[in-house]
C-alpha cells in the first residue's frame, strides 16, 4: 500500500468535511436526520384555502422521494439497517400518501415492509418496548385502518400487536390525571392518541409554547393545528417548513449548540479529532463561554429535562477532558430535585442517553467531588435495568469496561463498527440521529483513517520485531516474549500524531524492561544481578556475559539512539540523564530480588518506595516526553525530582499490578502491597486487603486525573501529561480484571483488531434528494399570507371525536373531524 497516496486521499476528504461541517454558511440542522414520521404529519395538513391540496407540498414530495429501497421510511442505524422507529414512521407516510391519493406503489412497498419486518423488529426489543412506541404505533395502526389501509398481521404477530394496545391503554389510564410529567406528557403525542382519550381544544391551546408549538413537536403541533386552526400553531409550522424545506426534524427548534457538541463528540469517538483540531477547539471555546454564562445556557423545562441533562453532562465531559475549569454543579443539578429524580427513575428508557452521558461524565471525577460519585451510582443503577434502547450494546460496554482501561485506537474501532453510532440524543419517538449523508461520509473517513493507522502500525511492528531479534531479546530462553504486546500497547493508547520515533522508543524500552525484570525475577543469581546493576551504574559492560551482556548491550544501543536524536533536535546531550534513569530502575529490581532471595520483609512504605520505581512507568514516559511538542525539559529526567503527576503514575501502576499479581507472587515467595497488608494486619482477610489497595487506587486516580487535565497542578506541557494518562490506561487495561500481560492468549484478539483485521462496516445509505424544482418560484409561506387572504372558517371540535382532519369539502376550512371506527385487524 502506498501510504502517501492514502494519506493524501484522507486529507482530501478531511478538507471536504471541514467545508461541509464548519464553514460559516453551514446549517447545523442539516447534520440531523429528517424525521419521516413528523414530515408525514406536516404532509397530511390540508391547505385551508384549497382543502383538496396539501398545505406543504414539499413535505409530501419528501415522503415520495425518500422511501428506502426495502420499502420503509424512518430511522436506520449507522450501517443502513432499519430500526423499530421505521414501523410508525412508515405507517405515517403511508397514511399521508393515502390521504392525497398519490404514491400507490410506495404504499404497497411500505405495507410489504411492515408485514415482512414488524415481528423481527419487535423481537429485537427483547420484550422491552419503549413507552413512545407503545403510544405511537397503535395510534398509527388505528389511523391506517381508519383510512382504508389493509394491515395483515400473521398469527405469530397478533399477540404482540394486541399486547401493544393493552400497554398503551395502561399508559393512558395511569398518566391521564398525573400531576407531573413522567417524561414527555401524553399531550405531546396528540396525533397518536385514540379518539376515546378526551382532550378539548382549550386544553391544547393552554399547553402551547410561546413559539406556537405543542412541546416543540412538529407532529403534535400539526395535529393541534388541524384540530384548532390556531394561528400560533400555523406560524410555528410555517417557520419550520421555511427553515427545513422538505424533511423536518423531530424537534423544532433544536438546540444548535447541542448539535455542535454532538458533532465534536462524534469526531472524537470515531478517531477523527486529529484532523479537526482547530475546528473542535473553536467549538469548545464557544461552548465554554456560554456554559459559564448561565443566562445564555438553556434551562430545562419539565418536558426537556432529558435533553438538557444530556447536553449539560456532554458539555462537562468534553470541556473537562480538554482542560477547561468546569464545576460538577453544571450537570449534577438534577440530584437536588426529588421530582426530577423520580421522573428519571420512572422513565429510565426515555432518559437512557442522558444517563449514559452522566455516567461517562463521572469518569472525570476529581478528589472531593462527591456529587459526581452520587450521580455515577444513580446513573449506573438505571443503566443496569433491561432496556430496548438502541444504545443497549453501548451501555453494556460502558458498564463492563472502565474508561481508564480503554485504549483509544480500539475504542475508535468499536464506534466505527457500532450500528447505532449515528444516535445522538433522545427525542419524542426514540433518538435524533446524524443525517445519513453525513454519517456515511464520517464513517468512510474514519475507516480510511483507521486502516491507514493499521498499515503504519504493521510496518513499525515488523521493524520492532527485527530489532528485538537482532539484539537477542526475543529468544532469551526464559521469561516473557512481549515484543508484540509492547508495541500494541503504545500504538493503541495514543493518537497517531505521536510520531514513529516516540512509539518505537517506548516499545523498545518496554521490551527491555520486561526482559530485564524477568531476568531479575527468575533467571539471574544474586551475583549476576549485582554485576549487571553495577555495570548499568558505571555504564560499562566489562565483565558481563550471557544474558547480562545481551541486556546491557541492547540497553546501551537504545539509550545512545535516544540521546543522539535529542542532540540533533534540541542541541543538548541527555545521555547521562537517561543512564541515571535506567540505573535507578535496575537498582530497584536488585533490591526486590534481594528481599525475595534472603527472605527480608520490607515495611509497606519501603515496599512502595521501591515498587514505584521497579514498575518502570517513568522510564517509559519521561524519555519519550522529551520528543513531544512542546517537550519535557531535560531536567525532569533526574531521579528523585519527578513531579507529582509522574509519582502518581508510578504508584498507581504498581498497585494495579499488585492487585492482579498477588497470587503468582505469593507462589514465587515474593511480596507485594496486597500481601504486605495481610502481614501487617493479621485480622484481615484477602478481600479486606484488596479493598484497602483498591481504595488507595480510587483516590490516587482522581488525584492523578486532576494533575493531567487541569492547569496549576503540574508544570509539564499538556502533551506530556496526556502521555502519562495514556501510560496509566495501558496498565489499567493490562491489569483491570486479570493479569492480561502475562497471558499468552487473552490479548490476541485485541492485537489482531488493532493491527491486522480489516474494519467491518455495513454500507449506510445516503438519503435521496428531491429533484431540482423548475418553473415559477413558489409563493413564500408566511403567517400573514394565510390569515390576510380570504378563507373559510376553521372548525374546532371536541377532541373526544378526533384523530385527524380530512378535507370533506371546500366549504369547511380544515374539514370535518371523523370518529374512528372500531379497528378490525386482518389476522392471517
Amino acid at each position: 500500500m502506498d501510504l502517501s497516496s492514502v494519506q493524501s486521499s484522507i486529507q482530501s476528504l478531511v478538507n471536504e468535511m471541514k467545508e461541509e461541517m464548519f464553514s460559516s454558511n453551514c446549517d447545523p440542522y442539516s447534520f440531523i436526520s429528517a424525521s419521516a414520521y413528523d414530515t408525514a404529519w406536516l404532509a397530511m395538513i390540508p391547505d385551508p384555502h384549497q382543502p383538496s391540496q396539501p398545505m406543504f407540498n414539499n413535505c409530501l414530495d419528501w415522503v415520495l422521494y425518500n422511501q428506502e429501497d426495502e420499502g420503509s421510511w424512518g430511522e436506520h442505524d449507522a450501517h443502513g439497517v432499519p430500526t423499530i422507529e421505521c414501523l410508525p414512521a412508515t405507517l405515517a407516510c403511508i397514511i399521508a400518501l393515502k390521504k392525497w391519493n398519490v404514491g400507490t406503489l410506495c404504499i404497497e412497498k411500505g405495507l410489504a415492509f411492515i408485514h415482512a419486518n414488524m415481528e423481527k423488529l419487535l423481537r429485537e426489543t427483547n420484550n422491552h418496548v419503549p413507552r413512545w412506541f407503545a403510544i405511537v404505533f397503535p395510534g398509527m395502526v388505528e389511523l391506517a385502518c381508519a383510512v382504508g389501509v389493509r394491515l395483515v398481521f400473521f398469527p405469530r404477530s397478533n399477540g404482540v400487536v394486541l399486547e401493544l394496545f393493552n400497554t398503551r391503554q395502561q399508559i393512558l389510564e395511569k398518566e391521564k390525571d398525573a400531576d407531573t410529567f413522567q417524561s414527555l406528557p401524553l399531550l405531546s403525542y396528540l396525533e397518536a392518541l385514540p379518539a376515546s382519550y378526551e382532550i378539548d381544544e382549550d386544553d391544547i391551546i393552554k399547553h402551547l409554547s410561546s413559539d406556537g408549538s405543542l412541546f416543540q413537536s412538529p407532529s403534535a403541533t400539526a395535529s393541534a393545528f388541524m384540530a384548532t386552526g390556531n394561528k400560533h400553531c400555523l406560524a410555528y409550522l410555517l417557520s419550520l417548513v421555511q427553515r427545513c424545506d422538505g424533511g423536518v426534524p423531530a424537534t423544532y427548534p433544536m438546540d444548535e449548540e447541542l448539535i455542535k457538541l454532538c458533532m465534536v463528540n462524534q469526531l472524537f469517538r470515531l478517531g477523527l479529532a486529529e484532523h479537526f483540531v482547530h475546528e473542535t477547539e473553536d467549538v469548545l471555546a464557544q461552548v465554554y463561554r456560554n456554559y459559564m454564562n448561565q443566562e445564555s445556557w438553556a434551562k430545562p423545562r419539565n418536558y426537556s429535562v432529558a435533553a438538557q441533562l444530556f447536553k449539560d453532562s456532554l458539555a462537562f465531559q468534553l470541556l473537562r477532558m480538554h482542560g477547561y475549569d468546569v464545576s460538577s454543579d453544571n450537570f449534577c443539578w438534577f440530584l437536588e430535585h426529588g421530582d426530577i429524580r423520580d421522573q428519571i427513575e420512572n422513565n429510565h428508557e426515555y432518559f437512557s442517553s442522558a444517563m449514559l452521558n452522566v455516567y461517562r461524565a463521572s469518569y472525570l471525577t476529581f478528589s472531593g467531588e462527591y456529587d459526581i460519585q452520587e450521580a455515577r451510582l444513580f446513573a449506573k443503577k438505571l443503566l443496569e435495568k433491561p432496556t430496548s434502547s438502541s444504545l443497549r450494546k453501548v451501555v453494556e460496554h460502558e458498564l463492563r469496561v472502565p474508561w481508564f482501561a480503554r485504549l483509544v485506537h480500539l475504542e475508535h474501532r468499536m464506534w466505527i463498527e457500532e450500528r447505532d453510532s449515528n444516535v445522538l440524543w433522545i427525542r419524542k419517538a426514540s433518538s435524533h440521529r446524524l443525517s445519513c449523508h453525513l454519517a456515511d461520509k464520517l464513517v468512510r473517513l474514519a475507516v480510511r483513517s483507521y486502516e491507514f493507522r493499521q498499515s503504519v502500525y504493521k510496518n513499525e511492528l515488523e521493524e520492532l520485531q527485527r530489532w528485538s531479534k537482532d539484539w537477542g531479546l526475543s529468544d532469551m530462553g526464559f521469561g516473557r516474549e512481549k515484543t508484540t504486546y509492547s508495541y500494541f500497547a503504545i500504538a493503541s493508547c495514543c493518537s497517531l500524531p505521536y510520531d514513529s520515533d516516540i512509539r518505537m522508543m517506548v516499545a523498545k524500552s518496554a521490551i527491555l524492561i520486561t526482559v530485564a525484570d524477568d531476568f531479575f525475577d527468575m533467571e539471574g543469581s544474586l551475583i549476576q544481578l549485582k554485576d549487571l546493576t553495577d555495570a548499568v551504574q558505571r555504564w560499562d559492560s566489562k565483565g558481563l556475559s550471557g544474558h547480562s551482556k545481551i541486556i546491557f548491550d541492547a540497553l546501551d544501543n537504545l539509550v545512545r539512539e535516544i540521546a543522539k536524536k535529542y542532540l540533533q533536535q534540541q542541541g543538548r546531550d541527555i545521555i547521562n540523564n537517561l543512564q541515571d534513569l535506567w540505573y535507578e530502575t535496575f537498582a530497584s529490581w536488585f533490591t526486590e530480588s534481594m528481599w525475595g532471595k534472603i527472605g527480608s520483609i520490607p515495611s509497606m512504605d519501603e515496599y512502595l518506595e521501591t515498587g514505584m520505581t521497579s514498575i518502570a512507568t517513568h522510564t517509559l514516559v519521561l524519555p519519550a516526553s522529551c520528543f513531544l511538542n512542546p517537550s519535557l525539559p531535560n531536567s525532569e529526567l533526574r531521579p528523585v525530582q519527578y513531579q507529582s503527576i509522574t509519582k502518581l503514575l508510578m504508584l498507581i501502576a504498581r498497585l494495579l499490578n499488585d492487585v492482579q499479581s498477588y497470587r503468582k507472587e505469593k507462589d514465587e515467595g515474593k511480596l507485594n502491597s496486597v500481601l504486605l497488608y495481610l502481614k501487617e494486619n493479621p485480622e484481615a482477610d484477602i478481600q479486606d486487603s484488596i479493598a484497602f489497595v483498591r481504595e488507595i487506587l480510587d483516590k490516587k486516580k482522581k488525584e492523578f486525573l486532576q494533575h493531567v487535565l487541569m492547569d496549576g497542578y503540574s508544570d509539564l506541557p499538556k502533551p506530556c501529561k496526556h502521555l502519562h494518562l495514556s501510560c496509566l490506561k495501558v496498565f489499567q487495561m493490562f491489569f483491570n480484571s486479570s493479569n492480561r500481560y502475562d497471558s499468552s492468549t487473552e490479548m490476541l484478539q485485541d492485537i489482531n483488531k488493532a493491527i491486522y483485521i480489516p474494519i467491518e462496516v455495513g454500507n449506510s445509505k445516503p438519503m435521496k434528494h428531491l429533484p431540482r424544482q423548475t418553473g415559477p418560484k413558489k409563493e413564500s409561506l408566511t403567517i400573514n399570507s394565510y390569515f390576510n387572504r380570504p378563507s373559510k372558517h376553521y372548525m374546532s371540535r371536541s377532541l373526544a371525536t378526533r384523530q385527524i382532519s380530512w378535507p370533506a369539502s371546500r366549504d369547511n376550512g380544515l374539514g370535518k373531524m371523523f370518529i374512528l371506527p372500531k379497528i378490525r385487524f386482518c389476522f392471517t
